[in-house]
């Protein structure tokens, strides 16, 4: 038998989302947010010759640059002051979040602050978010922005560094609204955003290839038949759960008997979402975003060096597949832990008299747990890599591809689609949450009548 929420869900149509005015605000101020994101990634940073930072990009475009523009929606190709995009506030992210496992004053921030720690470390993160910022646009204007400006030198540099700095600011500031006053995750659509607003451009680019004969006909619809195939896939991955049977006591209360009830605990194949994927493009992004800017001649040896040790790291090479392989599931492990805790969900089920059948309560309970999810992370790592290497494939088959392969490849396809399932869930919410407040009016006119 169908439940309350599955049948209101089942009965949500048109006429239900017309009458949901609050939602209606939050998608206008969600699609008005993005929209003010997508003009700012047209707004050049100041002082900066256009003709030279075009040829400048057009050497450096492909490898980590690419990636790091994919992200940013274009932001870089244009030169933008948004040209630095949301990876410092998902670095900050990564390094919070990992101190609050090595960091006992964190970690009791996290366990024991409630919603005024969870704000605490929200303002860590911000402040440190700066830091990376402020970091990366000084190595950006020192390497390449600089010598590209109409009037080099140290005004130039400071002006660089506060629009990068202040550009990044703002999308971290956009997200934290879209959040909140919006539908869905803020940073996650901006980046959905990016990454939508160039599919155009990169089919464009796929089917003048086919035209021209510089890859197969066959080629083209196989890679759209496995486009599509990848969209299955991720979808059927993404709603895939392992349902574990809960059972409740009966107990007696006076005369009457309550509890004795069944429920399912749903755990998630891939309970880290998107979150791995777009750590592992940060972290390898952030140690060759400034080496990769730098100028071609006229090296010291150190940094020619590391520009080398960048050059490895580009899409494609093995040593960048590997490194991404690795992060990814170290990501999905990671993340995994931190949205499900199997001691504290064990702990939770025994103080409400909750047990799995055949499974003591407690710590053996938590041991159950935790094997079933170490299983199921298993398979949802193996899964976001195997999507997300794709395009590496696709760019060592044939690098005819590469343009493909950043715009519309693996890690590209799982962000969009789970980022929609995602946003499309909390509007599904917010119009149950209409129609259970819809019934409890009713019911309280129909008391009041009576």
């Amino acid at each position: 038998m169908a439940s309350a929420a599955e049948q209101l869900a089942a009965n949500m149509n048109f006429g239900a989302f017309q009458k949901a005015t609050d939602l209606h605000k939050r998608i206008w101020f969600t699609v008005i947010a993005l929209v003010v994101y997508r003009i700012g990634v047209f707004m050049p940073i100041p002082g900066i010759d256009p003709a030279k930072y075009a040829e400048q990009f057009g050497k450096l475009g492909q490898g980590i640059i690419g990636m790091l523009n994919m992200f940013n929606g274009g932001a870089i190709k244009q030169g933008s002051i948004l040209s630095l995009g949301v990876m410092p506030y998902i670095s900050a992210s990564i390094i919070v979040q990992l101190l609050q496992s090595v960091y006992p004053p964190w970690e009791k921030l996290k366990k024991e602050g409630g919603e005024a720690g969870r704000k605490q470390l929200n303002q860590y993160t911000r402040y440190l978010t700066v830091a990376l910022a402020i970091f990366q646009a000084a190595g950006t204007s020192a390497t390449l922005l600089n010598p590209l400006a109409y009037q080099p030198g140290i005004y130039f540099t400071i002006t660089a560094i506060v629009t990068l700095t202040g550009g990044t600011m703002f999308l971290m500031w956009l997200g934290e609204q879209i959040t909140s006053r919006g539908v869905g995750n803020g940073v996650s659509l901006i980046i959905f955003a990016g990454i939508v607003a160039r599919f155009p451009d990169l089919f464009g680019q796929l089917f003048t290839q086919a035209r021209e004969n510089a890859i197969p006909i066959g080629m083209l619809f196989m890679v759209i038949a496995i486009l599509i195939g990848v969209v299955f896939a991720i979808v059927f991955i993404e709603r895939s759960q392992r349902r574990i049977l809960i059972q409740y006591p009966k107990q007696q209360r006076g005369n009457r008997m309550i509890g004795g009830d069944t429920s399912f605990l749903p755990i998630k194949i891939n309970s880290a979402g998107v979150i791995p994927p777009i750590f592992a493009s940060s972290l390898l992004v952030l140690p060759a975003t400034i080496i990769g800017f730098a100028s071609t001649a006229d090296l010291p040896p150190w940094l020619d060096f590391l520009q080398n040790a960048a050059g490895s790291l580009s899409p494609g090479r093995p040593l960048h597949m590997g490194l991404y392989a690795f992060l990814i599931i170290f990501f999905c492990f990671f993340y995994t832990s931190v949205v499900f805790n199997p001691e504290d969900t064990a702990e939770n089920l025994r103080k409400y008299g909750g047990f799995v059948p055949g499974i003591r309560p407690g710590k053996r309970t938590a041991e159950y747990l935790s094997s079933i999810l170490t299983r199921l992370t298993v398979i949802g790592a193996a899964y976001i890599t195997a999507v997300c290497l794709l395009p590496e494939f696709a760019m060592a088959f044939n690098p005819a591809l590469s343009a493909m392969a950043y715009g519309i490849g693996g890690t590209s396809i799982l962000i969009v689609v789970s980022v929609t399932m995602d946003t499309v869930a909390q509007i599904q919410s917010h119009l149950l949450q209409h129609q259970y407040e819809g019934l409890i009016r009713k019911s309280k006119l129909r008391g009041r009548n009576k």
